[in-house]
């Protein structure tokens, strides 16, 4: 099996991939508030395989199958392999599509949380801000003045 180009990839996510990051409350946390970035790209059962190369060409994340849409998805959520293996590949072989603004705030936001600066309420709020602005149509559990009530 042949590995995946590089800009193949890119092109796939473009059309097909989407980055995300959705809020948990929790009052567990000194904020209240779990931030869970994740990235996944959806394809129907007849194209498993190339999201199994992609499995094999970042080296991280899980390929399941989701019920809602009744697609395969390969999703990261683990923040530390999305910072240093997903974030370069995306900067090195940038997307082109409208998506891109997307990205670049996902990948603010991963390395903030990367670093621990979701546990800062201000940096918090910078954080919900930036996620409020991406994917417009997506769902949300949470509106955001909701999740800016938490953080007073």
């Amino acid at each position: 099996m042949s590995p995946l180009d590089p800009w193949y990839v890119t092109g796939l996510v473009d059309g097909e991939g989407c980055f995300m990051v959705s809020f948990n409350l929790r009052s567990s946390l000194s904020t209240g508030i779990e931030v869970r970035p994740a990235f996944a790209v959806a394809l129907n059962r007849r194209s498993l395989e190339v999201l199994k190369k992609l499995h094999r060409f970042f080296g991280c994340g899980a390929i399941r199958y989701s019920r809602s849409d009744r697609t395969y998805k390969w999703e990261v959520r683990s923040v530390p392999d999305i910072v240093r293996r997903v974030l370069p590949h995306f900067e090195r072989y940038p997307l082109q599509t409208a998506k891109r603004e997307d990205f670049e705030r996902f990948a603010q936001i991963c390395r903030w949380v990367y670093a621990n600066h979701h546990r800062n309420r201000e940096c918090l709020k910078r954080i919900i801000e930036l996620a409020y602005e991406m994917n417009p149509s997506g769902k949300r559990r949470y509106r955001k003045e909701e999740l800016l009530r938490v953080l007073g």
